[in-house]
């Protein structure tokens, strides 16, 4: 038997190599049979790249008025024509809350940039364009019409967004894909808030997936992004012994009256206040409360971060570039960047049950070594670049992080749009 199977198998491969020297000779011209099928009349051309990794995704960008956009860092309904490098504003130095969920703005004003060592380029043609971005600044639009303002005011930020959406689908490169190529941020958990069902084959930009369903927005198709930090980065951290000199072994400020997990906040201080070497404060967000809480995560060794309404918070990223090693307390967080950076490196992790139990999460925070915590602390001075909004942008810094992350997702969405572009019966296996 072994003979017989031995002789097969070598009669298989002697039949596999004619075969491949007469495709060879066909191709080449040594045997012409071609003249008969058009379809060989003219040589096979190299197929291009779909897509090179050194290559800066091309991205096509709306021409929408400033009232979509930067207006509203110039007061509410301020309209002029599409922004340009020129007429730019800075983002204020600080805004509270409207700078947590910033990234729409430096996303626009990375498309603007004409510098070297970006991620994504603006081509002005949208037929080279890999990718399609809508500078709308929905987070925005919710901060400064519907979080503060009366009825008209609400009414004006459903406005713009129905307006967005009936431009969308007016335009002939959203038909072609359905939307499935083009880039939308949407970081406020309430941004876009009543029209995302609309434009839900989009690719969008969030803090984390807390409020909309799966159908809408996830981990598949979107891209997380950090918020932009509120206390400043911690520059002058070159003290020689800086697990002795932070003298708190966990710090918390922030508000405790939280929504859905984030009530967990509010079992944790009863649980944590008072203990030996922690702080614990229920404080708001203000121009004092931000140096306390500048003050108190450069002089602690780990930063609590519990979910807040939704499961993510700025809180994160404000420990991370303070180099206060993060306690990560949230069952259903997702986090920026992580198939590039692996957080285990820097954080450490609580489930929600784990940290509720009486004493457990200190008891472990005890056990992290010396030479353990200096470790993750010199992880995280290492990596703190990758979270900064900024402009110029600089390679590496947060926005070029997110465009990494949109190029990622740039072969699915090529293949949603090749297949919308043939099927005469839509995704008919669903």
């Amino acid at each position: 038997m072994k003979v017989k199977d031995t002789m097969g198998k070598s009669l298989l491969c002697l039949a596999v190599f004619i075969l491949f020297l007469f495709a060879s000779l066909f191709y080449t011209g040594t045997i012409d049979y071609r003249s008969s099928f058009s379809l060989f009349d003219t040589p096979l051309s190299k197929p291009k790249p779909c897509f090179t990794e050194s290559e800066p995704l091309k991205v096509y960008m709306y021409d929408l008025e400033m009232k979509y956009n930067v207006g509203l860092l110039k007061g509410s309904h301020y309209n002029a024509p599409p922004v340009t490098l020129e007429t730019l504003p800075k983002w204020p130095y600080y805004t509270g809350l409207r700078k947590q969920h910033s990234v729409e703005y430096w996303m626009l004003a990375s498309l603007l940039y004409d510098g070297e060592t970006r991620e994504a380029v603006r081509v002005l043609d949208p037929e080279l364009a890999d990718m399609f971005f809508v500078p709308f600044f929905s987070s925005l639009s919710y901060n400064t019409y519907y979080r503060h303002g009366n009825a008209s005011e609400v009414k004006f930020d459903d406005q713009l967004q129905a307006e967005i959406v009936d431009f969308l689908q007016k335009s002939e490169h959203w038909k072609r894909s359905s939307g499935r190529d083009h880039v939308i941020p949407m970081h406020h958990p309430n941004a876009f808030r009543r029209y995302r069902e609309k434009v839900n084959a989009a690719i969008f930009i969030v803090a984390d997936f807390g409020r909309p369903p799966p159908a809408v927005s996830n981990l598949r198709k979107d891209v997380v992004a950090p918020y932009a930090h509120v206390v400043e980065t911690f520059e002058a951290d070159d003290i020689s012994d800086p697990y002795e000199s932070r003298t708190t072994l966990l710090f918390f400020r922030g508000r405790t009256d939280r929504k859905d997990d984030g009530k967990d906040r509010q079992i944790l201080k009863d649980m944590l206040s008072g203990q030996k070497d922690v702080v614990f404060e229920a404080a708001g967000i203000s121009g004092k409360g931000v140096n306390e809480s500048t003050n108190g995560m450069h002089s602690s060794k780990f930063c609590l971060h519990p979910a807040g309404d939704t499961p993510s918070s700025c809180r994160l990223f404000d420990a991370i570039v303070s180099h206060c090693v993060p306690v990560i307390v949230s069952d259903k967080i997702e986090l920026p960047f992580e198939d590039e950076l692996d957080y285990t490196k820097f954080s450490i992790f609580f489930s929600r049950e784990e940290a509720k139990k009486e004493g457990y999460m200190l008891d472990q925070l005890r056990t992290v070594s010396k030479a353990r915590w200096l470790e993750m602390w010199g992880y995280l001075k290492n990596i703190t670049y990758h979270f900064e909004y900024q402009y110029p942008p600089k390679k590496g810094d947060a926005v070029n992080m997110i465009w990494r992350q949109v190029k990622h997702k740039l072969p699915a969405a090529k293949l949603d749009v090749h297949r919308n572009r043939r099927l005469k019966v839509p995704d008919w296996w669903r």
